[in-house]
């Protein structure tokens, strides 16, 4: 597979090519840029081709798939034109700004042979299964409440989460982690039951916020985000027997170790796992989903031909 970037967004830079360069199975095409001397900066440390314009690197007949670290605001324009010209769609989260932009763009990928990605890295981490393995072998006991928090400071004001017109907001940024987190535990019937979002004078985005969410089987999740805090990064299990927390759960990098504690009523102990690649394990996961559409083409393809649709 042969993939290319639209835009020089430092996530793209720092995270995203630094992992695809560990998968052997895609090719680094390279990366339009709207400013040359930050293409020119990705072509000296990775190498790949500077496209003058996003739609000059959509034309390359050669790439067979795009990856999107737009500002969220830009994700379902540039998400549509990617499937349009034929290419699979890597997209940086939150996959677009609103449900109907959301249902618009997935309308596409089953009409074209294509594959979408939303990059929520943190799935993709091995602790995250330790933590449901524990769940699920009755570690804990009963699960009593599930909670999960992710903020940290105020950024720069030129940063684009605090412009509404680029898809700002602390919901968009970082509320997306905890409450896809809250879905991969709770399940498909999860639902938002209450929330609120703050949004300070001064700004014109919501700086903060939090949920409580609930599924068909009455277990429930405590979510809690901002862009405007203390450094947080939590996931916490309250079981019957004991209490699990994961104090790194979202951004554990390649480099990162991350400790696992288990809190009963009588003693605490620390579980150190190993580091690991959640960056690459989400390309990993994009590479086999798109491969696994290619094979079924093929497949269908040749029961075509042996059922005689297809006959030169």
């Amino acid at each position: 597979m042969k993939l290319g970037i639209l835009g020089t967004a430092d996530i793209a830079f720092r995270r995203f090519l630094p992992a695809l360069s560990k998968c052997p199975q895609i090719t680094y095409a390279g990366v339009a840029s709207r400013t040359p001397e930050k293409g020119l900066k990705f072509q000296e440390n990775f190498g790949g081709k500077v496209y003058e314009s996003y739609d000059a690197l959509l034309a390359d007949e050669s790439i067979d798939a795009v990856y999107v670290p737009l500002p969220p605001a830009l994700h379902f324009e540039w998400g549509k034109k990617v499937l349009n010209a034929g290419k699979h769609l890597f997209m940086e989260k939150p996959f677009t700004t609103k449900q109907s932009d959301t249902k618009q763009l997935l309308e596409l990928p089953d009409q074209k042979g294509l594959k979408v990605h939303e990059n929520y890295m943190f799935l993709y981490h091995s602790q995250l299964a330790k933590i449901k393995e524990m769940i699920a072998d009755g570690s804990l006991g009963d699960i009593r409440l599930y909670k999960m928090s992710f903020g940290f400071p105020m950024r720069g004001q030129g940063d684009f989460r605090y412009n509404k017109e680029l898809g700002g907001g602390a919901l968009l940024d970082c509320g997306g982690y905890p409450v896809r987190l809250a879905l991969e535990l709770l399940g498909n019937t999860a639902k938002v039951v209450h929330s609120k979002l703050v949004q300070p004078n001064g700004f014109e985005v919501d700086l903060y916020g939090s949920a409580v969410m609930e599924n068909d089987v009455g277990e429930v999740a405590q979510i809690s985000f901002g862009m405007d805090n203390a450094y947080q990064c939590q996931l916490e299990v309250w079981g019957s027997k004991a209490t699990l927390i994961a104090p790194r759960i979202f951004t554990a990098g390649d480099g990162i170790k991350p400790t696992l504690i288990l809190r009963t009523s009588f003693d605490e102990s620390k579980m150190e796992l190993d580091a690991d690649d959640q960056f690459l394990h989400s390309i990993e996961e994009f590479v086999w989903n798109t491969t696994t559409i290619a094979i079924q083409s093929q497949a269908s393809l040749v029961s075509n031909i042996q059922n005689g649709v297809i006959y030169k």
